[in-house]
């Protein structure tokens, strides 16, 4: 018995070996295609790119990333603006993916500026997250220089991927506030997420550390999240809320899932953003004295 025992113990270790040396194979090929798991780009002409046709009354922008590559964005004037929007979008589509979302915004009076990342649309390059990082910093600065938006008048919305952008901006650069929808907490998070049994968060090289950021941010913050989410995680939407400081506000949007917020928010969910946006202003807004001379 006892040989048979050591075979059967030997013959359950190589198993064990083969199986461990498996799944670390396949969570190394995994990591290895990380941008292809990330970034989701259709590439123009993919999308639609008459927004006229579409009721939408665009500016064609182009400018340049620091390291040179060039980019293209959409810039929407509002008529009679009380500020600005820059549009952080996420991981997937083009610019043309949000144009009935940029029309269902059309109410809250902001000019907006929504770009593509690199490797996106009309952009040139190829994504990965130093090259976005450099995207979203050339927007604020094409924004807040040629686009002539004041910073205290300036909105930085990060949808999904976006919000990570976002909250690099409002970390480094001056706005009035910041709205994060749909937003998660870290990659490390989301990996966790991904495979639940699988450690594949120990072989990213990504970070997008939004937690450690947003303990910084002192701006108003509004998060907005479906509760029906079923990419971003409902739960990390309010842990990232839980870790930014006062001022904040969380608003769920019931029965939203990632990509229908908008939609399945309906006038609720813009009156929750137009909310936010006239107090942020209003706070803002300079007090005016009268000084008379004296009798």
């Amino acid at each position: 018995m006892a040989p048979i025992q050591k075979k059967r113990g030997t013959l359950l270790l190589e198993t064990t070996g083969i199986l461990v040396l498996l799944i670390l194979g396949f969570m190394l090929l995994l990591a290895s295609c990380e941008n292809r798991i990330i970034y989701h780009p259709q590439r123009y002409p993919a999308g639609f790119w008459n927004p006229e046709e579409a009721g939408v009354r665009v500016r064609d922008v182009h400018f340049r990333a620091a390291d040179g590559t060039r980019l293209h964005g959409w810039y929407i004037p509002a008529p009679q603006p009380r500020g600005d929007w820059l549009w952080f979008h996420g991981n997937a589509g083009n610019i043309t993916h949000r144009l009935e979302n940029i029309r269902l915004l059309h109410p809250l009076r902001l000019n907006i500026f929504i770009f593509d990342y690199r490797g996106y649309g009309k952009s040139e390059g190829e994504p990965d997250g130093r090259g976005l990082s450099l995207d979203a910093r050339a927007a604020y600065e094409w924004l807040t220089g040629e686009g002539r938006a004041v910073p205290d008048r300036l909105f930085l919305f990060g949808r999904s991927l976006g919000g990570v952008f976002a909250i690099e901006i409002a970390e480094r650069h001056p706005a009035a506030g910041l709205i994060l929808e749909s937003t998660f907490t870290s990659a490390r998070d989301m990996a966790r997420r991904l495979i639940p049994p699988l450690p594949l968060h120990w072989f990213i090289r990504s970070r997008f550390d939004s937690l450690s950021r947003i303990r910084h941010l002192i701006l108003p913050k509004l998060f907005l999240h479906g509760t029906h989410d079923e990419v971003v995680p409902y739960e990390l939407g309010r842990k990232l809320f839980n870790a930014a400081p006062e001022p904040k506000t969380f608003y769920d949007i019931q029965g939203a899932g990632h990509n229908d917020t908008p939609f399945v928010g309906g006038p609720a969910y813009l009156a929750a953003l137009d909310r936010f946006v006239t107090r942020t202003l209003e706070a803002r807004a300079p007090i005016i004295r009268e000084d008379h001379d004296a009798d």
